[in-house]
């Protein structure tokens, strides 16, 4: 591995340790000579062009692969977890066996922790995501479903490593955001495959990107990454005038957004403003509204007093919502709230229930879905593209070849003559947005677009929009493709309702804990509210005792940490360990006293 920020401090001491390590698949190499260490509480987020190495580093830190030369060691105390991209759930057991196991009830319903990982990712103790709760069955599960429960299991073994392969999969806005907020605060070490951009700046502190056989370390999130891979291109001899390019509007857009839009980045200022002093506004949205109307006239899609029902639920309720011409909008919603349906209705490929769309003469659509788009095998993808057209124009004006946009989206040289039959799953999806591009059309409408695609080609993506003159469509979960593509953010609201956030994606989540928190205060004025029964309250009294008992121990453990701080009050390692187990104890604390509370409320 090497080192691109210099002046750093000696790490800690390894819990793993990758010692030239050379891998090999068939005929190609993945790793030649790899050296590398983590170290107790690091968290990094390894990046990466699709195929280049990622899930195979990740298999190889937790010895599931072993290397062609060289040695993966661990620490003798060392426990990892790991979540690939498949799961190993055993479909003929319940939520309750995958992810309760065996604790009792008494025991992990009170315990804050698990609460919280069930809240997160479940639908709270209830289990309420699921039609049976706890008991309902692995097997009828969706592979989203399948992965949050996966996910919540390995999230309660509390290991001290935690590796994962793109853990935000199938979770909507609110799971990335509470999974960052959980994976932040968590003790331990963590090294995560992802390209969630946002997520990568608010979890990671350290970013190692998967390239050319190495592994190539950085100091801070994505943020600083595009700043150092700026840098390194800004000193090559030649080459790649495109990608660098690419690398400085990025940059430009990190260093002039609101602070909302990632972290604090962690890279030097100086040396960002020196590269960006000449570099433009992503785009000119006057200029692109302006040819968008001229295609479209005053009308692309609109949708006038819709509702819907499907069988019994009804998605939507009398919506009034009208996208203007060169508008770019996203929509955010929970887990089937009807953002697909929306989009659906925009397309034609269902009709409302009620009221109508209207759909401007012009129009042009074209829809990108979370389905991938069959086409022949036998095709190499330039053919796939060019029978669509060979060329396109885009809002700047400048025409791009089918070749051209080919090499834009990574399919350089020999590639471009690849058989579609052969193509990765990323692969297609890059060919499938491709062929979306070539057709020129001047609606957009856009499903989970950044599924499978690695950061080179999110950027490329965004790239090229940036010149799209048209309306603009998105559904995604990808928080920052959302804010770096989209000027207005609109949710889907629980009772069937449209709403406009100029907040944006910080708003819809505020708006969201707002909401659940109402929910959970009505169910405890109810449950205050009914009289208990002789059953209830004998079980409240056997609670408070369990608590007190447990509140008892915690305060005794509390003294024993404050008298092990005083002991050890130069070593600093050792000081920050007990703190993190103090904070810990103190929340479970606070968790204690507040079902204690509860419990004797149903006594009195």
């Amino acid at each position: 591995a090497t080192r691109e920020n210099a002046g750093m401090a000696p790490p800690p001491r390894n819990i793993v340790s990758v010692e030239r390590v050379s891998r090999s698949h068939g005929g190609h190499v993945v790793f030649e000579e790899l050296s590398l260490g983590i170290a107790r509480g690091q968290r990094i987020g390894v990046v990466g062009q699709n195929g280049g190495g990622k899930t195979t580093l990740l298999r190889l830190i937790a010895r599931a692969e072993q290397p062609n030369a060289g040695t993966v060691t661990h620490a003798g105390d060392l426990v990892l977890g790991m979540l690939g991209q498949g799961d190993e759930l055993d479909s003929t057991r319940t939520i309750r066996d995958e992810v309760i196991g065996g604790r009792a009830d008494h025991e992990w319903a009170g315990d804050p922790r698990i609460r919280d990982v069930l809240e997160g990712l479940l639908g709270g103790v209830a289990i309420s995501r699921f039609p049976n709760g706890l008991d309902t069955r692995i097997e009828p599960l969706s592979g989203g479903e399948r992965r949050r429960i996966a996910l919540a299991s390995l999230l309660l073994d509390g290991p001290e490593l935690l590796l994962l392969d793109e853990p935000t999969n199938h979770l909507d806005v609110e799971g990335v955001d509470w999974l960052a907020r959980h994976l932040a605060g968590r003790r331990g070490s963590l090294v995560v495959v992802t390209h969630d951009r946002w997520f990568l700046d608010a979890v990671c502190d350290e970013t190692w990107e998967v390239a050319d056989r190495r592994v190539h370390r950085y100091d801070g999130g994505y943020a600083a990454w595009v700043l150092a891979r700026a840098e390194r291109e800004r000193i090559a001899a030649a080459g790649e005038e495109r990608r660098r390019n690419l690398l400085r509007k990025e940059l430009a857009w990190l260093r002039r957004g609101p602070p909302a839009r990632t972290t604090k980045p962690r890279f030097r200022i100086d040396a960002a403003n020196a590269l960006i002093a000449n570099e433009p506004e992503p785009r000119d949205r006057a200029e692109l509204v302006r040819f968008a109307s001229a295609r479209l006239g005053r009308t692309a899609i609109e949708l006038e007093s819709v509702s819907l029902t499907l069988g019994e639920r009804r998605l939507l309720r009398d919506i009034t919502w009208r996208p203007a011409p060169g508008q770019r909008l996203a929509l955010v919603g929970v887990n089937g709230s009807g953002k697909t349906t929306v989009i659906r209705l925009m397309t034609g490929e269902i009709e409302p229930t009620s009221g109508r769309v209207v759909r401007g003469q012009t129009v042009r659509v074209a829809h990108l879905s979370q389905d991938l788009e069959e086409l022949d095998g036998d095709l190499r993808v330039l053919e796939a593209l060019e029978r669509v057209r060979g060329r396109v124009t885009l809002g700047d004006g400048n025409e791009v070849t089918a070749g051209q946009l080919c090499e834009r989206f990574g399919f350089g040289g020999n590639r471009q003559w690849a058989s579609v039959q052969d193509l990765s799953g990323g692969e297609r999806r890059r060919l499938q947005l491709m062929r979306l591009l070539m057709d020129e059309p001047n609606v957009l409408l856009l499903d989970e677009p950044t599924n499978d695609l690695d950061i080179d080609t999110l950027t490329a993506l965004e790239d090229l929009l940036d010149s799209w003159p048209g309306t603009l469509v998105i559904v995604s979960h990808d928080r920052y493709f959302v804010e770096r593509v989209c000027d207005d953010v609109y949710a889907l609201e629980d009772g069937g309702g449209i709403r406009h956030l100029p907040g944006g994606i910080d708003q819809y989540l505020v708006l969201r804990a707002e909401a659940a928190a109402a929910e959970s205060a009505e169910a405890r004025t109810e449950a205050s509210a009914a009289p208990p029964k002789g059953g209830q309250r004998r079980q409240a009294q056997r609670d408070a005792q369990r608590i007190e008992r447990e509140l008892a121990r915690l305060q005794a453990r509390e003294v024993d940490l404050h008298a092990s701080m005083s002991e050890h009050a130069t070593d600093y390692a050792r000081v920050s360990e007990l703190d993190g187990e103090l904070r810990t104890l103190l929340r479970e604390r606070e968790g204690l006293e507040a079902e204690w509370l509860a419990a004797a409320e149903l006594i009195e």
